[in-house]
């Protein structure tokens, strides 16, 4: 069984990097643009999906694959799709809603093949069931919905059921958001690129935190929390897979955990707006970390690193941050006033770390870097949402 976990573009080796901690081996994980593939024994793969979903920190969705094919025209799309076992995965009665995408193939047409597939997946469960070729599935969605979902690239077909349901982004702790925020899953990757190492010598500083997503998922990271342990999973109405394995994943996720209090503060977050700030440490009370960050009302120009040295009784500081884009928040003049403020603060006119700091920053394309005039030391293309970003790494003195 295959196991196919969905990224944002970018994030596609931490996923990988999600699957070796939970303890996969390397060479049952490949790797593409956007996609992550797991091969798991037939034997528990209910479990590898629950677990999967349960643990898989920087991805964005868990499918299970029903099947594979080479097609380049609908006639064969079709026959191909009817040859798969779709009466072991369709529960009677679920409703079957079908999405995909094509990319570099002769097949397009969204819709169309939408339909083409639906119309497959009926064919095929009636001639399982012993029903006319051309009959008619009841479809119920109070009984469930199973949702299908296509892939083609290249002209080679990957057909597979989503066992997630809302996106794994959607933690479960952020009811509260201020404008924009940045998604769990890009905010946890952040946090790995800028390589911030949890209980080190060094604090993490978000000077315009937000709802507190960056500071709350690194808290989640370092405690080893299981970022799905307070939400629930399309794959529990699935009489096959079903919801008692989610609670022995979480079972088992709740017992690596550690939320115990530490002598000292790693994570500090502050915004200009108070709402934000309430809503942060909501936010990061509902993950059950609240305890382990510090949330202030500030002006980000004043968190300079003298004054941030006196704040977090560290030498070294961690400025990672998500600041208003241009065009998103702000007007593309407004937006490049704050990242040179960004660089006054934290870079020397050189475009070197000012002592006991070290800096990044996510901006839409090179915008920030075009703003400063500063390169940054190593650069990673991210998206956030669709909006094409950079995260700007800068750490030489």
């Amino acid at each position: 069984m295959k196991i196919i976990i969905t990224t944002l573009f970018g994030l596609e080796s931490l996923v990988r990097e999600d699957l070796t901690n939970i303890g996969y081996d390397k060479e049952n994980i490949t790797v593409t643009d956007g996609v992550v593939t797991l091969s798991v024994s037939d034997a528990d793969w209910e479990t590898d999906v629950a677990r999967v979903n349960m643990w898989i920190r920087r991805g964005e969705r868990v499918f299970f694959e029903t099947g594979e094919f080479f097609a380049d025209t609908f006639e064969q799309f079709f026959d191909e799709c009817v040859k798969l076992p779709w009466n072991d995965f369709i529960p009677t009665g679920y409703e079957i809603i079908v999405n995909g995408f094509s990319r570099k193939s002769k097949l397009y047409g969204i819709s169309a093949l939408q339909s083409l597939s639906k119309k497959a997946i009926v064919r095929s469960i009636c001639k399982s069931r012993g029903l006319s070729e051309d009959g008619i599935i009841a479809e119920d969605r109070k009984k469930g919905t199973v949702k299908v979902q296509f892939g083609i690239v290249e002209d080679n077909v990957r057909m597979m059921i989503d066992t997630s349901g809302d996106g794994l982004h959607k933690r479960g702790y952020r009811p509260l958001m201020h404008e924009a925020p940045i998604r769990e899953t890009l905010a946890a990757g952040m946090v790995s690129l800028a390589r911030f190492k949890p209980y080190g010598f060094e604090a993490l500083v978000d000077p315009f935190c937000g709802s507190g997503t960056i500071l709350i998922e690194a808290a989640l990271i370092s405690c080893n929390v299981a970022p799905g342990k307070n939400r629930h999973f399309a794959y529990e109405s699935l009489p096959y897979i079903g919801s008692n394995i989610r609670d022995k994943v979480r079972d088992e996720a709740l017992e690596e955990e550690d939320l115990s209090a530490t002598d000292d503060i790693y994570f500090y977050g502050s915004d200009i707006d108070p709402k934000a700030i309430a809503n942060a440490r909501e936010n990061a009370k509902a993950a059950g970390v609240e305890h382990l960050i510090k949330f202030a009302v500030a002006d980000a120009e004043t968190r300079t690193p003298s004054s941030l040295a006196k704040i977090t009784n560290f030498d070294r500081q961690l400025v990672l941050t998500n600041p208003p884009y241009g065009g998103r928040l702000l007007t593309p003049e407004e937006a490049d006033e704050i990242y040179k403020m960004i660089a006054r603060t934290y870079l020397t006119n050189k475009g070197k770390c000012q002592k006991g700091i070290r800096l990044s920053v996510i901006s839409p394309d090179d915008s920030f870097e075009r703003a400063t005039g500063h390169k940054a030391d190593k650069r990673t293309k991210l998206y956030n949402g669709n909006i094409k970003c950079q995260l700007n790494n800068y750490y030489k003195l």
